[in-house]
């Protein structure tokens, strides 16, 4: 028996149901024996009272990216899909994700961390800059910053969500992702979006939002984006599958921006739009997921 966990109580719930929904209908079609249970902060002993095998994550940001639900899982010993739990509790956080790639030289922007409540580090890397929450997935509290004057409004919204946000050199340029799926990089994806950021909104509701697979790199550039996502993805412990998303700019050098755990599995989802390139279908990526 499998249980599907979705919903949470981050900031992306909503997706999280629309994720876990999917991934359970497309089980049932699978035959395969689940339940779907919806996790929120109160009812953690209500599936424990359930019995299954094996657990398929589904829930998005703290709580379900974060750590914390494999660990109750772990002590159960209850498998799970995806990450353990220090590979989930180290990538949920993008500072000190960063912070390990750039130890590895890996392609960064600059940035810094800003503590809410603690002086602020001089910035010296020029505007405009990208403002986000640490901690936060699916673009949720980040702002683009033109000039000085906006830095502290922008760094208030970040710090409603925890109170660390990161100062990033924003890097212009097109958004590309890369889906992995237990060692391999799945097709690069580019993002076509009508928002200056690839807000929530874009990602999860617009219709006008375009995405490429295969994307337009040439197949050198392909091969070295993947082989970033791939190191990327390892250096980190994360296991199963993921997502690790970029910048690209103009002369077409990619810079990483962060990696998911628990990647989206939504009609509008990048894994499913590269999986479907690599010629596998949603419920056999579902199963993928699953058994490996």
């Amino acid at each position: 028996m499998i249980a599907v966990l979705m919903g949470g109580y981050s900031a992306e719930r909503e997706i999280s149901l629309l994720s876990g929904n999917a991934v359970y209908k497309s089980l049932l079609n699978s035959n395969v024996d689940c339940f779907s249970f919806d996790l929120t902060d109160d009812n953690l002993e209500e599936l424990w009272k359930r019995e299954f095998d094996k657990a398929f994550i589904v829930l998005h940001g703290k709580g379900g990216e974060d750590g914390f639900i494999q660990s109750k899982l772990e002590r159960k010993n209850i498998p799970f899909t995806g990450s353990g739990v220090a590979a989930s509790s180290l990538c949920i956080n993008k500072a000190t994700t960063k912070e390990l790639w750039n130890k590895h030289d890996l392609p960064l922007s600059p940035s810094i961390l800003a503590i809410k409540g603690y002086p602020l580090d001089s910035i010296n890397f020029p505007l405009p800059w990208a403002i986000k929450p640490t901690m936060e997935g699916s673009s949720i509290g980040i702002s683009k910053v033109e000039n000085t004057n906006e830095l502290a409004n922008a760094l208030e919204i970040a710090w409603q969500y925890n109170s660390e946000a990161l100062i990033e050199q924003w890097v212009e340029g097109d958004e590309y992702t890369v889906a992995i799926l237990g060692n391999q990089s799945l097709p690069s994806i580019k993002i076509i979006s009508d928002h200056d950021i690839y807000d929530y909104h874009s990602k999860y509701f617009s219709n006008k939002t375009e995405y490429l697979c295969p994307s337009d790199l040439t197949k050198e550039q392909e091969r070295s984006i993947q082989s970033i996502a791939m190191k990327a993805f390892d250096l980190t412990g994360a296991s199963d599958w993921g997502r690790v998303d970029f910048i690209v700019d103009k002369d077409k050098n990619p810079y990483l921006l962060e990696i998911n755990t628990v990647p989206g599995m939504t009609s509008h989802s990048l894994v499913p739009i590269a999986a479907k390139a690599s010629g596998f279908d949603f419920d056999q990526l579902v199963l993928k997921i699953l058994y490996g």
